[in-house]
């Protein structure tokens, strides 16, 4: 008996080395297929309306000295701009 369960257990592995084999080709196929799965995302740029997450943007952030130079300066083309240029 225990060397029939011994084969069952080796003919067991080559099947599912087998198998892990055409599911490792099957991947292969569908990454041929599906490009943007390789990266995690399930929408298809095949699908217009399908939804993605919005990607946030960093702002860079600016101290009050410097928006408050870009005010006057901005100020002063607008002064000059409408001819009143004592402002």
């Amino acid at each position: 008996m225990a060397n029939y369960a011994q084969s069952v257990l080796v003919l067991a592995r080559k099947g599912a080395t087998h198998r892990l084999q055409e599911l490792k080709a099957e991947m292969a196929q569908l990454l041929k297929v599906f490009p943007h799965l390789r990266y995690g995302s399930a929408v298809s740029p095949a699908m217009p309306d399908a939804v993605e997450e919005p990607k946030t943007r960093r702002r860079r952030t600016m101290s009050a000295a410097a928006r408050k130079k870009i005010s006057e300066a901005q100020k002063a083309r607008w002064a000059k701009q409408k001819g009143n240029i004592g402002s």
